[in-house]
């Protein structure tokens, strides 16, 4: 079953609302960046959606340790340590021979 939520926040003096930390936490909205998309719909509902700089199915991407993996490739690719193969025949020969401990 889907998690929803359903209440009520007060809005602050300067139109300021805070949304409970459950449901920050739960849609990501805690995150450094997160912003909340607004619609105002012509039957005067107000739809608000979660935007995250970064889609939560690929924040992934983002850690610190993938990121380091990134600049060691680029650091390869720079001082030419890499591999460049005339086909996906030579690419899986090369794989094969390395995973066999002769390439």
């Amino acid at each position: 079953m889907e998690e929803t939520w359903h209440g009520y926040v007060g809005v602050q003096r300067r139109g300021v609302i805070a949304l409970p930390a459950e449901l920050r936490q739960r849609l990501h909205l805690d995150e450094p960046g997160a912003q909340v998309e607004i619609t105002e719909r012509g039957d005067g509902v107000l739809e608000l959606r979660p935007a995250l700089p970064v889609p939560a199915d690929q924040a992934w991407f983002w850690t610190e340790h993938w990121q380091n993996r990134e600049r060691e490739v680029d650091e390869h690719v720079t001082s030419g340590r890499v591999t460049v193969h005339a086909s996906t025949d030579d690419f899986l020969a090369h794989v094969d021979a390395v995973a066999d401990g002769t390439g």
